[in-house]
């Protein structure tokens, strides 16, 4: 290992400039170093843009690489299992996108290899290292025992032969985008919460291009899950919560780095709360360096990652759609 992180791109992602390759251009903890493709022509013309060095012809030369520390794998929902647990079999580190796997079932595999390797696998929720998302969870403790929590992420996605839409992909509104909301009611909830019901819009055979569900989380609190890719509610990035001594509401918790807004009603005093603009990719890229390089700990981990495919899984049951599977 290096004073930095070597990172490896497995595949040409549209995410990945910025969620790993602008990001290191500003840290002296990381490198780009390669990029592979399943089209080699397409890896050459991402690393020409983006100036990386070094094009492998498929991901397992990647992996083969010896001077490749970490891999940060942006693949279709449906792979990443598949290619996490083969990056840590090559023995490199791992920043996965979200969601973590295809079903809890795969997470928990993927957690086993992981917690046992000793290596690094993170799953890129990247909001959760904002400042914003610490206060946050600070504001929650202000607000007495808990009655509600509430997230929303909706956005319009009117191409449907995406492969957000793909079923053989583990595509769907609630992999895509809900995975978010999922995992910011369970830490603001402050438990693991029971799914009592679930509904889905759909976009074609099992595949959800809308979703709401109801928790009830041990405590005795509710919550509410709502996402979509396509229906009436066409833009929402929000978070609610209600507590008998006040209410928290907050404006884009998920990319803050674009405008936010995080507003406090306690005991009949208002307070708004902004924090800096950097982007949250940059933080997230922050604490995965300093896990691989000085064991750094951080908090979305393999092992939450299956606790929410869990919820996720429990949301497509009750909605009465297929659990995803690995492609």
């Amino acid at each position: 290992m290096t004073d930095h992180v070597r990172i490896g791109i497995l595949g040409a992602a549209r995410i990945a400039p910025a969620a790993v390759v602008r990001p290191a251009r500003s840290s002296t903890a990381v490198e780009v170093a390669a990029v592979a493709a399943r089209d080699a022509g397409r890896a050459r013309k991402f690393a020409d843009r983006h100036v990386v060095a070094k094009v492998h012809d498929s991901y397992e030369a990647l992996l083969d690489d010896p001077n490749i520390d970490a891999v940060y794998i942006p693949l279709p929902n449906g792979l990443h299992g598949k290619w996490t647990l083969r990056a840590l079999a090559a023995g490199k580190h791992v920043l996965c996108e979200k969601p973590f796997a295809a079903n809890a079932d795969e997470a928990a595999e993927v957690a086993e290899v992981a917690n046992a390797s000793g290596l690094v696998v993170m799953e890129a929720f990247h909001y959760r290292y904002h400042p914003l998302v610490a206060r946050m969870v600070e504001v929650v403790g202000e607000l007495g025992p808990l009655r509600h929590v509430d997230a929303r992420m909706s956005f319009p996605l009117p191409r449907f032969g995406d492969i957000r839409y793909s079923l053989g992909l583990a595509g769907g509104a609630l992999m895509d985008a809900g995975c978010y909301p999922v995992n910011l009611v369970r830490l603001l909830g402050g438990g693991e919460p029971e799914v009592r019901s679930a509904r889905a819009l759909l976009k074609g055979e099992g595949v959800d291009r809308a979703m709401r569900a109801g928790l009830l989380f041990p405590a005795g609190h509710t919550g509410t899950v709502v996402t979509s890719m396509w229906s009436r509610s066409l833009l929402k990035l929000s978070a609610r919560v209600i507590g008998e001594r006040g209410e928290m509401r907050v404006l884009n918790p998920f990319m803050p780095q674009l405008g936010h807004r995080l507003t406090v009603k306690l005991e009949g005093q208002r307070r708004v709360e902004r924090f800096d603009r950097r982007p949250s990719y940059a933080y997230q890229l922050d604490a995965f360096a300093d896990a691989v390089l000085h064991g750094t700990p951080f908090p979305t981990t393999a092992d939450d990652a299956v606790a929410g495919m869990r919820v996720i899984d429990a949301i497509y049951t009750t909605a009465g759609l297929p659990v995803r599977r690995p492609s």
